[in-house]
């Protein structure tokens, strides 16, 4: 590779540098771990299971444990006067934290319940 570089320079008498302050170091570190077509599934304190989808997440250093979404869908079980309804969710943003066992939803939330309830909101906290 650098035989590459020192060779190209010889034939064109140019080196394009790109200067260290022209990197936004800052984004590289905020964004170190990236996926797309994120899947997340466990149980909540219940006992009862969860799924999470998203086009794509990423973790920052700085909140190791905390995912943060895109384009989210996903579902979950509650019970409610001992019957078992099934919430389907989706949502512009998340944010999964591991920790607290919860997922804060932003923008368009959506959630259809299998008693066919609806919620359409701005903002959603579902602790699992």
């Amino acid at each position: 590779m650098v035989a590459a570089l020192i060779a190209g320079s010889l034939f064109t008498r140019q080196l394009l540098w790109t200067p260290i302050a022209a990197i936004n170091m800052t984004d590289i570190v905020s964004n170190q771990f990236k996926m797309s077509n994120a899947e997340f599934s466990g149980t909540d304190t219940n006992g009862e299971p969860f799924y999470i989808k998203a086009a794509s997440g990423r973790q920052e250093y700085n909140q190791p444990n905390v995912i943060l979404l895109e384009k989210v869908s996903g579902n979950t079980i509650r019970i409610s006067d001992g019957k078992k309804i099934k919430d389907d969710i989706i949502a512009d943003h998340g944010q999964y934290d591991r920790v607290k066992k919860t997922i804060t939803l932003k923008g368009n939330v959506s959630v259809d319940s299998s008693n066919g309830d609806k919620i359409r909101t701005k903002e959603l906290v579902v602790k699992l």
